[in-house]
């Protein structure tokens, strides 16, 4: 569920009006004055809350939700849990999403309109250093000797751990920074994840409604990005290292220690085990898990889950020793296959 302390809940709404609203279908034992009170993930959700499924990878978490209401496609199987109704549609994400804007309108609203660049309700703790044109949006909160750089905006319900350094012109939204974190100048954390619904007309957003959070002694280099859940958390592990110009999608998890080197690019809910060392320019695709203290290249492309402890190279990603034989045999057919080689 989103956390209200950055997001404002319009509802509850009753069942009928969503159903008109989104293009959904039900049965008809299902009652149409039923009052639904919030959008969840299919793992959070409960018997008031409406979630989604459209993902083979997630059919465990949907045959055992407790949510009282699941989008699901036309065709979808009968597996949910027998509290659950089923609403059906043609675009699961579509549908979903029109319903989770009507809860959550102003979901990008990260800083109100404020005469006071620190808000009234924001708590400041002792000795934090605030450098010249700093914004704190309402309810914030920073920990003692924290020290803010120049230009830095800290939205609502940010909350900020003891002793963190964040930098000039930085952004922190829909987060929470755990204590003796570095962010370097430019980062930009919480922003909305890239998620859209597609369809014959365009790509309709997909409200992000989800947070970040950056545990102790988490270091975030200078212009990365790190974008917040669409209904779950994005999740920086303890002692994690993350390089300058790193982008990390919705949803994705990290375990603690882990290094990510500049340039690397992070699709959405991918889970790293802990100390993982990502080298330069990595691509990971979505839904991508990597076990424990796994060790990529630089410029490795991940499409698929990889097992711990081991060091991968090239693209797709494969056991670096077997990448190292595969370039030197290319290497000698392209010397051999050239005019005049006498190998």
């Amino acid at each position: 569920m989103a956390d209200p302390r950055f997001y404002d809940n319009r509802g509850p709404f009753r069942l009928a009006e969503l159903c008109t609203n989104a293009g959904l279908r039900h049965s008809d034992d299902g009652d149409p004055n039923a009052m639904v009170f919030d959008v969840a993930g299919l793992a959070q959700a409960g018997p008031p809350h409406l979630t989604f499924f459209d993902a083979k990878t997630a059919r465990a978490e949907f045959s055992s939700s407790k949510a009282g209401f699941c989008i699901v496609r036309d065709r979808a199987p009968d597996l949910a849990s027998p509290g659950a109704l089923l609403l059906r549609t043609a675009n699961v994400a579509r549908a979903f999403a029109a319903i989770a804007r009507l809860f959550y309108p102003a979901h990008e609203n990260a800083i109100t309109a404020q005469e006071m660049p620190i808000h009234p309700s924001a708590r400041v703790g002792e000795r934090v250093v605030l450098a010249p044109g700093v914004v704190i949006g309402p309810n914030a909160e920073i920990g003692d000797d924290a020290r803010i750089g120049a230009n830095a905006v800290i939205g609502r319900g940010v909350t900020i751990g003891r002793r963190s350094e964040i930098g000039p012109h930085v952004t922190l939204e829909f987060c929470h920074v755990g204590d003796d974190v570095l962010v370097q100048p430019g980062a930009r954390i919480g922003a909305s994840g890239f998620g859209f619904a597609s369809a014959v007309d365009g790509h309709g957003k997909i409200p992000q409604l989800g947070r970040v959070i950056l545990q102790d002694r988490v270091e975030v280099g200078a212009n990365s990005a790190i974008d917040r859940g669409t209904l779950a958390d994005t999740v920086i592990g303890e002692g994690t290292k993350i390089d300058n110009l790193v982008q990390i999608g919705h949803n994705t998890t990290t375990g603690r220690h882990c290094i990510i080197v500049g340039q690397t690019g992070i699709s959405g809910s991918v889970a790293l085990g802990d100390f993982v060392i990502l080298g330069g320019m990595v691509g990971i695709a979505d839904h991508v898990r990597i076990g424990d203290r796994a060790r990529l290249a630089a410029r490795t492309g991940v499409t698929r889950d990889l097992e711990g402890g081991r060091d991968y190279g090239g693209i797709p990603a494969r056991p670096i020793r077997e990448w190292h034989r595969e370039t030197a045999i290319i290497n000698q057919l392209v010397r051999k296959s050239r005019p005049g080689s006498d190998e």
